[in-house]
């Protein structure tokens, strides 16, 4: 997993993203964009956090100071080899605060804890088919219990909980769904979690949290466009346009799983029926070869298996380019990114067949389509950021309150 001094970019190219103001009443967003300049920058002097703000001085003096107290950074030393007095050098407190971050998925329940810098201390995960609500809760609370006993976090310093999950979990048809799974329809998800911890809970689409861990944690650093797509139990995206997340009007941009399919190689009607490990192992089971997890793709090798993946690969590439054409041509992303639970080497190879068939498309501009940074764990980590978004990192949504205040 990327912890927070992973892919360091350098203060020029964070300036472009980061910007502070100066008008009255703004102090949070300032703030916010303090603590990401620190967060991202490594250690950093209070002189550079000017350059990268645009803040005054003594506005970040004051943010500084206020950031030590709560404990969210601390002094790292000074800085030496300049003129006059060595400048302090800040960095972030890992322990600072902490998140705990829930992916729920039609194949696999996972939970992370995340400190400060986005680093994974602890992880728990069940590969379970279609678990339903009651299942979910009984696995959170057991082994959130556990992990706070084991890690001595203290619970004080958790600041909420984010769930990642596909939308409408228990209304899209795939292979094998039980009609119990409907039940997921009419929970209270954020009550479902609140119940079990005293903390706030924030719900996303399970595609666009990982987009967002691929953008704090991930290619992200170095590509602010891009459009990221999540393969898992179904089949997912997430847009960022200039460091940002587009959601759409209703939350549902990306939505690349439900494009129409019409192929006479496969009976799927969306994307995703036939582009999802739903439907690889409704392949794999149909030639013999039943599995159930996503690890056990990789040791096909020499039977029957082996050559079903080989099929399904060229058709997913086949289903998936006509939509990345319309991708390049109406986003005009720097980089495609394929993430999810199938296995690096199976997403390089699927890569590289998108690449080629996209490459004999004569459009202004191709975005290379490269394997992800953030891979399985991506829906579960984009969720644990939420609530460092929600309460401590700058976003367009914090910015807008500030204005409202």
């Amino acid at each position: 997993m990327l912890d927070g001094h992973s892919h360091v970019a350098p203060l020029h190219s964070l300036a472009a993203s980061l910007s502070g103001t100066n008008l009255e009443r703004a102090g949070d967003h300032n703030q916010r964009v303090t603590l990401q300049a620190i967060r991202v920058g490594g250690q950093i002097t209070r002189a550079e956090l000017v350059e990268l703000t645009g803040l005054t001085l003594p506005a970040i003096a004051n943010i500084t100071k206020r950031l030590l107290n709560e404990g969210l950074i601390v002094e790292a030393g000074r800085q030496h080899g300049g003129r006059g007095q060595p400048a302090i050098l800040l960095q972030m407190n890992p322990d600072g605060c902490f998140s705990i971050g829930v992916n729920i998925d039609r194949d696999h329940i996972t939970v992370v804890v995340l400190d400060l810098l986005g680093k994974v201390r602890a992880r728990a995960s069940r590969e379970i088919d279609f678990a339903p609500p009651e299942v979910v809760a009984h696995f959170f609370r057991t082994e959130i219990t556990a992990i706070l006993q084991r890690t001595g976090l203290p619970l004080s310093r958790f600041i909420g909980i984010g769930v990642a999950m596909p939308d409408d979990i228990g209304r899209v048809p795939l292979p094998r769904c039980p009609d119990v799974y409907a039940a997921w329809h009419d929970v209270d998800v954020a009550g479902l979690f609140a119940d079990i911890l005293p903390l706030p809970v924030f719900v996303e689409n399970d595609a666009t949290a990982a987009a967002l861990g691929e953008l704090q944690f991930g290619h992200g650093l170095r590509h602010r466009s891009f459009f990221y797509i999540l393969i898992s139990g179904g089949l997912g995206g997430g847009i960022v346009v200039d460091g940002i997340q587009f959601r759409g009007a209703r939350g549902r941009s990306g939505e690349i799983g439900f494009l129409p399919v019409r192929s006479d190689r496969t009976r799927a009607r969306t994307l995703q029926e036939a582009v999802s490990l739903s439907a690889l192992y409704d392949r794999l089971a149909a030639a013999g070869c039943p599995i159930d997890q996503p690890e056990q793709l990789c040791h096909l090798t020499g039977n029957p298996g082996e050559a079903v993946i080989n099929e399904w690969i060229e058709l997913a590439a086949d289903l998936m380019t006509d939509p990345l054409v319309a991708t390049n041509c109406l986003v005009n992303p720097e980089a495609i990114f394929l993430g999810g639970r199938l296995p690096a080497p199976l997403v390089d190879r699927l890569a590289a067949a998108l690449n080629h068939r996209l490459n004999d498309h004569h459009i202004p501009q191709v975005a290379p389509v490269l394997r992800a940074a953030m891979a399985a764990d991506a829906p579960a980590v984009g969720a644990g950021m939420l609530p460092f978004t929600d309460r401590l990192l700058p976003s367009r949504a914090a910015l807008m309150k500030t204005a409202e205040n």
